[in-house]
């Protein structure tokens, strides 16, 4: 099965003092890192674990839908 596509919002987090890496479609389910780029790698592995987990246990898999906004 061929892992979707999700969405990772990446930010600074003065109070954890690191990168935070959130996937908005999948409850929960986020990292860290001292880089955003690590922030995202560690996400993209968060993402994997959070489905294998949901479909051992049976439950759904939420399709990709969130989409920032982008302004011109």
């Amino acid at each position: 099965m061929t892992q979707p596509h999700y969405h990772i919002n990446v930010f600074w987090s003065q109070e954890d003092d690191c990168w935070i890496a959130d996937v908005p479609d999948l409850r929960g389910c986020s990292a860290h890192g001292d880089t955003p780029t690590e922030a995202t790698t560690e996400a993209e592995v968060a993402i994997s674990l959070w489905i294998e987990t949901a479909l051992e246990r049976g439950l759904p898999v939420p399709e990709p839908r969130y989409r920032p906004a982008i302004y011109a």
